[in-house]
């Protein structure tokens, strides 16, 4: 009896995603535990692809086979074309895509020096190897509007909108002109009160507008008023349809691929200055000390009266005059409350660095520097956060009105996991820091704490980048367990439609429950397929975006090979130590270039030991390297010890 209960516990069928390493390894994502797969057992499985596996063998060892791919992550791929003596092929840019993917070319045959576009047709032999079809030529290796298309490609984005797409746009903002004067009397009028934005300087699109008005108790009415996004892009409209495809922005290095049409991103739906536009808005009424009295939300129409950077609203601020300075100033001391109480009660900071390239007329990087974080800047990230918290509160409360659910779209952040936590802590006493963890956790104020001590420290970006991996991921859910990040309970994306689907998802959300409205059971399934969208177009964007700023780092130091920097250890394997120079860029220093010793990784102390010497390489440690090769196709950086 009990060999037939084990029986059927060997041959238990599980379903998910699967990761493929560029060594061909599988892993079968678990809660507690990761199964891994050898290669011979893959079965076909790509990276990210969803899969059946049965299970072979239970116990501290699992082992399994892929025995089903229900779907592929992806089929097209990029790359540059090769040729032997089995025909063309495609070496692909994607390491973790390990058949040979061969060609089938029944035109024109590409040079050998293009990207080219390639879409894999069904493979699902694993003795044979996968064929694809050329779909497009991107252009001559090495130029930059050929890479920065292949990293779009490759990570599923196209730069171009469907056909259909922009002509809709077009219509519906024809339309939108014609109508606008009979939906001024079904919104709240606010172009009396005193409303701008504050933006990057190279901003083009504006979703979201600050509002304040003086009551005469001397509490304030403060706005959040954002773009009215799903007054114009109606359910299952063609833009709506490319938008849930896309379900975000991404940004390049040198461009933005926007979620929705220009004319909708840039014009209609932008809060530009000096213009009437329709919004949604949470409005606030607040007295001196930040406290909320009284709560609002729904449609809106405003008037922007400025249009800051957050430069020029900073220079305000600091020389106490300037066109709406007395506005700031309020709006500012409300924030500085607001950010003295989220981080009382545990609301991580993270400090680290952002860089931004100066680029040559041909796209070329010939120079970067440190983004500056200004006043401003938390400015309007304390209001944001403020107007997605109430917002999420909202939904709450209504709930506990109503007792009944409401389906919503959360953001949440879950607390870290024991052995990274544990992880963090032994990296950190390497360096010379403490992180005090009870019960297998560690509270979000010990990790503010230690924050504020390595402020303005040399080890600060290094310490910060652990602490993040440490994190669990923000996702999307419509499950609420609160935000560990922000120590709040509810917490929602609501103030960016124009650049994160999600975001149009909590306006319907919001003006269905305002109106009374609830949901079919077919439109919450839809929403919960939407959010599990919405998460994986949020790493595929972010991977995009770390992409291009990694091969501009390359592209630039390949401008600087033989000089000398100054940097930190930022990274130790067993093959070498990663090195963060002071520009920003990251290369490795390969064991093989220290010669002096033979070094090998203690991998308990973080460290590269000298078996002779004992000289120890740690992380954090100062050093000064030479920069000796570059790499621009595998995006690698060379450096050399000094």
């Amino acid at each position: 009896m009990n060999k037939k209960k084990n029986i059927s516990k060997i041959e238990n069928i599980l379903e998910g995603n699967i990761i493929v390493t560029a060594k061909r390894r599988g892993f079968f994502k678990m809660e507690k535990e990761d199964i891994e797969i050898s290669d011979f057992n893959l079965n076909t499985a790509l990276n990210g692809d969803i899969v059946k596996i049965k299970l072979t063998k239970r116990g501290k060892n699992k082992e399994a086979q892929i025995t089903e791919i229900i779907k592929r992550a992806k089929t097209d791929f990029v790359g540059t074309l090769a040729k032997d003596n089995e025909g063309y092929f495609l070496v692909t840019d994607d390491i973790k895509f390990y058949p040979r993917l061969n060609l089938i070319i029944n035109d024109e045959v590409p040079s050998k020096d293009v990207k080219i576009l390639v879409r894999m047709s069904g493979w699902d032999n694993p003795k044979e190897n996968p064929q694809g079809k050329i779909i497009k030529v991107l252009g001559h290796k090495g130029d930059n509007e050929t890479e920065m298309q292949a990293i779009l490609y490759e990570r599923g984005f196209d730069p171009n909108f469907p056909d259909g797409v922009e002509a809709e746009a077009d219509i519906i903002k024809n339309q939108a002109l014609k109508d606008f004067k009979e939906e001024i009397p079904k919104r709240k009028d606010l172009r009396d009160h005193t409303t701008f934005t504050i933006d990057p300087d190279d901003a083009k699109d504006f979703d979201d507008a600050l509002s304040i008005k003086e009551l005469e108790n001397g509490d304030y009415e403060i706005g959040v008023h954002i773009a009215d996004v799903t007054h114009y892009v109606k359910i299952d409209s063609k833009i709506d349809r490319e938008a849930t495809e896309r379900c975000t922005s991404v940004y390049l290095v040198d461009r933005t691929i926007p979620m929705l049409p220009e004319i909708l991103s840039n014009d209609l739906c932008s809060l530009n200055p000096n213009e009437d536009k329709l919004t949604y808005s949470a409005i606030f009424i607040m007295d001196k000390n930040a406290k909320i009295k009284e709560s609002w939300f729904g449609e809106t129409i405003i008037h922007s009266n400025k249009r800051f950077t957050y430069k020029n609203a900073q220079d305000t601020l600091d020389t106490k005059k300037g066109e709406f300075y007395k506005e700031l100033e309020i709006l500012n001391n409300l924030a500085l409350i607001l950010r003295k109480e989220r981080t009382q009660k545990g609301a991580i900071s993270f400090g680290g660095s952002e860089y931004k390239f100066k680029l040559d007329e041909h796209g070329k990087a010939i120079s970067v520097f440190e983004k500056e974080m200004m006043e401003t800047n938390e400015l309007i990230e304390d209001f944001m956060l403020l107007a997605n918290k109430e917002v999420a509160g909202y939904i709450h409360k209504k709930e506990k009105e109503l007792n009944i659910e409401l389906p919503f779209i959360y953001r949440i952040h879950d607390v870290p996991k024991a052995n990274q936590i544990h992880e963090l802590s032994d990296f950190l006493k390497t360096i010379g820091f403490n992180l005090e963890i009870k019960d297998n956790k560690v509270s979000s104020k010990e990790l503010n704490t230690l924050l504020e001590k390595i402020e303005d420290l040399p080890e600060e970006n290094l310490i910060a980048k652990a602490m993040l991996k440490s994190m669990a991921k923000a996702i999307y859910s419509v499950s609420n367990i609160g935000h560990f990040g922000l120590a709040f309970d509810y917490y929602t994306h609501f103030t960016s439609p124009i650049r994160r689907y999600p975001d149009m998802m909590v306006h319907r959300l919001m003006k269905k429950y305002l109106a009374g409205n609830n949901l079919s059971p077919r439109s919450i399934r839809k929403y919960k397929e939407l959010t599990s969208k919405s998460n994986q177009q949020e790493i595929a964007a972010v991977n995009a975006e770390r992409s291009s700023t990694k091969y501009k780092f390359v592209e630039l130091m390949s401008t600087k090979i033989g000089q000398e920097f100054k940097g930190i250890i930022s990274s130790i394997t067993k093959w070498g130590v990663y090195v963060q120079v002071e520009n920003g860029a990251e290369g490795m220093i390969g064991l093989r270039s220290l010669k002096d010793d033979y070094y090998q990784l203690d991998i308990k102390h973080y460290c590269l030991v000298g078996q002779k010497t004992k000289t120890k390489y740690t992380l954090g440690d100062k050093i000064k390297v030479k920069l000796v090769k570059t790499d621009i196709d595998k995006q690698n950086i060379d450096f050399e010890l000094v």
